[in-house]
């Protein structure tokens, strides 16, 4: 075979010039009856024709541009943006550039050549991500960058449109206009994935009970993902008679035929307020990436085939037929875009790098913003003139939500089983009642679901709090923490954030209950993410004022927390003996300085023989082994919870065990992954050298009933430790 075959970038670049010279074009739809204006067609094969030299020159320009996936075959997604308004919030496909493009030419002072080719080359001027990545977004054009490649952030879509009209229903102030749509758009082989099946789903779920749900699925159907191809008629097979969905279908590579179904779809979802799916059919040119070489499994026919159908060539038709330009106009045309990109990649290239990790990592965390949602005088609760009656955990957690939720208004309760039965623990119980249905409120059994619900509502000015149910639960959505909300900040250079609390209930010591699904004891899953933050109460004080400094987290600095909740400590009463209530408090309204800061440690008693750290249950544990180690052994401790355990709060620790002859650390997760290890290396790194060791618990996943107690910390361990420390 000739080796020139496999070079289809200078082959599909060459053609086009040589089929419109011999006008060698492809059969379009509309021919020159169409209603689109001649100045429309002409911008549109100009955005068209940019973003094909961005992708050709990509593939030239190894070692310069760092990211080749493009979006040749693709370009017919210009017709999106024109059927639909700036304010419609847009989360795209990697091969949407021409979407991208055309929207935010309707930016004043923009620079979308420019812009790109900043991305490209990974520049820190890139007004999207800074350099971190090639990725599709604008601030100013309603584009949060993705860098998904399998839907995962259809869900969050279908949280952004499920808020749409809450805001108006809670007339709270939000980003989306209230007759605005949200477009989500994704390829073929994607719509196999269980994230995007999931948000189908609820997309139908909400509109089957006739929720507002105005969401614009576009499926970019080019047959194929990677090497894999999508079997003839599934796309349409698998979506045109869903309940609860409208199904529409173009030609995407008929730029006509795309505006035409598209505006017809867009404008069906925006009166309709119900879900559509455009399925829309499109061509993959120059393979997969740069480095797949795409005859090495398809047939060198069928890539010449496909290459007939190039969207430019059609659009190069239709500008003939209404003669809008001539041929040797249009090879001008493409021509000068070929200049236009080679020279604003050259400047690109030119410009400053990230070079720095403090650099890099800055937009980890996002700007404090001050909140649209802050307590005015007259919200503020009045003091209780006599103390509550002594409450649990639990309880702690419920009354500081709804004193949270009646302050601020734009905060928004939901997961499985959290409203008129109030939480499989009943940590919600009441909250239904007092603030309504809209405001607090079951999901579907969808992980997935709830955490992408949170993500998209916090696009539009929301304070969601999701819930998980069970902390073994999380595994299957943990990608929406990790892939979408802990990256938006990073990859938008903090133009764009994801405010959220999702608490989760977990950990174990759950009597005679659960098993693995139900007592699970790790989320070391979560603690390698960055950017986020772990918090974990012991006590029912904690619980309160540790859960209203996530909020503030969350609402001032847009700040993604995890609230694990200990499910053994939620209704425990008792510390040293059955019936003494040590392990009650009662529950103070909000007011005054908070002990329980983000990064601010507990400290119980003063002595130097043993410090033992812990968190959680071990924490209460701990706690109990207290006296008996002073009473029957004479070890005078220090019983410190760590409270905030990602990130840890390092140097608190390091004043904590200061003066302490041996430190234990007691943690209730596995030895391997668990926060133990974090410890150990810091006490190492700072040359700690005092007699130092932990406690965990075994490798293994928890069984069931009192078999589980064999492999977790227990009182009577905590103190055979601390007895050969100390001896």
């Amino acid at each position: 075979m000739n080796k020139s075959a496999f070079n289809r970038t200078d082959i599909i670049d060459n053609a086009f010039t040589q089929r419109i010279s011999a006008e060698k074009l492809p059969s379009i739809l509309h021919g020159n009856n169409n209603d689109i204006p001649d100045d429309v067609l002409l911008d549109i094969f100009n955005t068209q024709i940019m973003s094909r030299h961005l992708d050709l020159h990509a593939r030239r320009s190894k070692g310069k541009t760092f990211y080749s996936i493009g979006s040749s075959g693709h370009e017919g997604m210009a017709a999106l943006a024109i059927a639909s308004r700036n304010s419609d919030m847009a989360f795209l496909h990697y091969r949407d550039a021409c979407f991208l493009i055309q929207r935010v030419k309707a930016v004043s002072n923009s620079t979308p050549l420019y812009d790109l080719a900043l991305s490209f080359a990974a520049s820190r001027d890139d007004p999207v991500s800074g350099g971190r990545h090639k990725v599709l977004g604008s601030a100013q054009a309603f584009i949060p960058p993705q860098t998904s490649t399998i839907a995962s952030h259809l869900p969050k879509a279908v949280g952004l449109a499920h808020s749409i009209a809450l805001g108006k229903k809670l007339k709270i102030p939000t980003m989306i206009p209230s007759d605005a749509v949200v477009l989500a758009s994704f390829g073929d082989a994607s719509t196999n994935h269980s994230t995007a099946q999931g948000a189908f789903n609820a997309a139908q779920w909400a509109s089957f009970q006739n929720a507002p749900m105005p969401i614009v699925f576009i499926c970019e159907d080019n047959d194929i993902g990677i090497s894999v191809k999508t079997p003839t008629g599934w796309i349409k097979a698998n979506f045109e008679n869903r309940p609860g969905l409208s199904y529409f279908s173009c030609d995407s590579t008929d730029i006509v035929d795309a505006i035409h179904v598209m505006s017809e779809a867009v404008q069906f979802a925006r009166t309709q307020r119900r879900p559509v799916f455009i399925h829309a059919k499109t061509v993959r040119l120059m393979g997969h990436a740069g480095a797949d070489i795409e005859a090495g499994y398809n047939p060198i026919k069928q890539i010449e085939e496909t290459e007939t159908l190039d969207p430019l060539l059609k659009t190069a038709h239709y500008l003939l037929n209404k003669n809008i330009l001539n041929a040797d106009q249009i090879i001008k045309h493409y021509e000068e875009m070929r200049g236009q990109v080679l020279e604003a990649s050259k400047r690109a290239q030119s410009t400053p790098k990230l070079t720095s990790p403090s650099a890099i990592k800055k937009s980890l965390l996002p700007t404090s913003k001050k909140s649209k949602n802050k307590k005015t005088e007259t919200q503020k609760r009045k003091p209780q003139t006599s103390p509550s009656k002594p409450l649990s955990l639990s309880r702690h957690i419920n009354q500081a939500l709804s004193e949270i939720m009646e302050e601020q208004k734009n905060i928004i309760v939901f997961g499985e089983d959290v409203a008129r039965k109030g939480g499989v623990y009943g940590v919600t119980t009441g909250l239904h009642d007092k603030f309504g249905p809209s405001r607090i409120f079951d999901t579907l059994l969808d992980e997935q679901s709830i955490l992408g619900l949170g993500i998209g509502m916090a696009h539009n000015g929301f304070l969601p709090i999701p819930e998980i149910q069970f902390l073994a639960y999380l595994h299957n959505a943990e990608d929406q923490i990790r892939g979408e909300a802990a990256t938006l900040s990073f990859f938008s250079n903090g133009q764009y954030t994801n405010p959220c609390l999702i608490r989760i209930a977990g950990l174990a010591y759950q009597k005679g209950f659960g098993g693995h699904f139900h007592n699970d004891n790790s989320f070391a899953v979560l603690r390698d993410i960055p950017g986020i933050v772990i918090a974990c109460p012991s006590n029912g004080v904690d619980g309160a004022n540790m859960l209203r400094e996530c909020i503030r987290l969350a609402q001032e600095e847009h700040r993604v927390v995890v609230f694990l909740e200990p499910i053994a400590l939620y209704n425990t009463a008792d510390l040293h003996s059955e019936g003494d209530g040590k392990w009650l408090a009662p529950f103070k309204p909000s007011g005054g300085n908070n002990p329980a800061k983000f990064g601010r440690i507990s400290k119980t008693g003063t002595g130097d023989d043993l410090c033992i750290l812990s968190y959680g249950n071990g924490y209460y544990l701990s706690r109990k082994a207290e006296p008996l180690l002073a009473q029957d052994h004479n070890i005078k401790s220090r019983i410190v919870d760590l409270r905030w355990l990602h990130p840890l709060p390092e140097k608190e620790i390091l004043r904590a065990i200061d003066g302490a002859k041996a430190i234990l650390i007691v943690d209730e997760c596995r030895k391997t992954g668990s926060i133990s290890e974090q410890l150990m290396t810091l006490f190492m790194e700072n040359n700690i050298t005092v007699p130092i060791t932990r406690l965990t618990a075994e490798d293994s996943f928890i069984p069931l009933g009192p078999a589980a107690y064999q492999l977790l910390p227990s009182v009577e361990k905590i103190i055979q430790k601390a007895l050969t420390l100390t001896s």
